[in-house]
């Protein structure tokens, strides 16, 4: 056991984000994200967190890791599509105040992919954690920045 590591962070999820560089990123996806097959195609890690939702976990990986701050939007979500438009998506805005809490930019720090983009980044991502969240649209990529 380790003192000041959120209990929810695995010790799997604990190396990983160790392992990662500067510029690696992770796509935290919802339950009905493909969490498997987007993994497998450029093999990336990847990891399940069943029973947690996406706020609580990038909560506690905020507390580990920074985001990068070289890059204009370190936290990327998926755009809602033409067929849900209208679509109320209020996790977003949990996650623009989780980050504001760990990173001076806020909501600033977020940037959007539509959605078959986001699926092609995400194959790009050192891991993937697949959550248990329920909400739709609840997919987010980190970039992970330099810790000083």
């Amino acid at each position: 056991m380790l003192k000041n590591i959120p209990p929810i962070i695995s010790p799997e999820l604990l190396s990983v984000l160790n392992e990662m560089g500067h510029g690696d990123r992770i796509c935290i996806g919802d339950g009905n994200f493909p969490g498997s097959s987007v993994a497998s195609a450029e093999g990336a890690i990847l990891l399940r967190a069943d029973g947690h939702g996406v706020p609580e976990l990038l909560d506690a990986i905020l507390q580990l890791i920074p985001l990068d701050e070289y890059v204009e939007t370190p936290a990327m979500v998926m755009e809602v599509t033409p067929q849900d438009k209208g679509l109320k998506v209020p996790i977003i805005d949990e996650y623009k105040e989780i980050v504001a809490k760990y990173d001076d930019r806020g909501a600033a720090a977020f940037g959007s992919y539509e959605r078959f983009e986001f699926y092609e980044q995400a194959k790009k991502c050192y891991c993937v954690l697949q959550s248990g969240e329920t909400a739709i649209y609840a997919n987010l990529i980190l970039q992970k920045g330099v810790v000083k």
